[in-house]
């Protein structure tokens, strides 16, 4: 199994408009090493990322890495094998003018921004737990270790560049905790060889990323891909072991919300053969909806469904299982992922 580590050279700031550092197989995993948000320029609660980050440079992506075989038209399907935070802390922090409980220069406050401030969190991978410690008392407790992927996206189409912080129906910085080990995300490939990107590990956060950054994290990721030949994705989707999910992402939140459920409807009608209206009401009974970010300039939702209620058609011709077994199996870790 190829590793490909973040460095200069292999991290960018944007989907679109950078050149493939890498080229990979389908069907055998690649190991990359993504930075967190801060490019690794917060090493404690004294370093304000306003004074030792480089604005707008937050949010690197490991790649872009080409996918062989992949073309316009068709969905490229990404499956986590696993996400281990390297090192023992991770960073969060709030912003003056970012988050969702405060003034932005589109919401208008006549209140003084926030006060920036750092929090350190200690990883304990043993007992895989993050501790979050009050910096205005001596309040601590234990959270679970739940890593996941904050951003994953394919170029855009039409030659758009879109800033790593931005979500979109590419992926980009979607934010939702559902993306973690065991999951397979589905983006939509609008230019050839996908042009693949991960980044912006979090060690955990809850449902829309209130403040606007989760627990912070280099990470160690093990992926798998596949390509689906001539079934595209209007907008991203995700496939666990249990669950079939759609992704909104828009604003206001409610539109998020029925761009991710409308989508789901339609893939259910298509999967079980029900017509629109039934699946509708299949969905208004047993849907769920996951809420993503309400921070970034673009909101997400994920809607989801339970499979066992999904009865007809895996979806995307069984992906998500054949990269599972092929996961299980070790991966065929003798084979390179990537052919640089």
């Amino acid at each position: 199994m190829s590793f490909i580590p973040a460095i200069d050279t292999t991290i960018g700031y944007t989907f679109g408009g950078k050149d493939p550092v890498a080229r990979i197989l389908p069907r055998r995993p690649v190991r990359l090493r993504t930075l967190d948000c801060f490019a690794g320029n917060v090493r404690s609660a004294d370093d304000l990322p306003s004074r030792v980050c480089t604005m707008p440079y937050l949010n690197p992506v490991t790649g872009p890495l080409e996918v062989v075989g992949a073309q316009p038209g068709d969905t490229l399907a990404v499956h986590v094998m696993s996400l281990t935070p390297v090192g023992g802390v991770g960073f969060s922090s709030t912003f003056p003018h970012f988050g969702a409980l405060t003034g932005t220069h589109t919401t208008a406050m006549l209140h003084p921004p926030l006060t920036e401030r750092v929090w350190e969190y200690t990883i304990d991978h043993r007992r895989a737990t993050v501790r979050y410690a009050a910096r205005g008392s001596s309040y601590h407790v234990d959270l679970p270790l739940v890593p996941m992927l904050g951003t994953i996206g394919v170029a855009p189409a039409a030659g758009e560049v879109r800033a790593s912080i931005l979500p979109g129906t590419h992926g980009g910085n979607l934010d939702s905790p559902l993306i973690r080990a065991g999951t397979t995300v589905y983006l939509p490939v609008n230019v050839s060889g996908a042009l693949l990107a991960v980044g912006d590990g979090h060690a955990r956060q809850g449902d829309g990323e209130l403040c606007g950054v989760a627990v912070e994290v280099p990470m160690d990721v093990v992926l798998i891909v596949d390509v689906v030949p001539g079934v595209p994705s209007a907008l991203p989707r995700l496939e666990t072991d249990v669950a079939v999910m759609s992704v909104g992402v828009a604003r206001p939140l409610e539109d998020a919300y029925r761009m991710a459920h409308a989508d789901l409807v339609h893939h259910v009608s298509a999967l079980t053969g029900l017509d629109l209206l039934d699946a509708y009401q299949l969905i208004s009974q047993a849907g769920r909806a996951h809420v993503g970010n309400v921070v970034d300039a673009e909101y997400t939702i994920v809607a989801a469904v339970d499979k066992r209620l999904v009865r007809g058609d895996p979806p995307y011709r069984g992906t998500h299982q054949r990269l599972r077994t092929i996961a299980a199996a070790g991966g065929n870790h003798s084979s390179l992922g990537a052919v640089v």
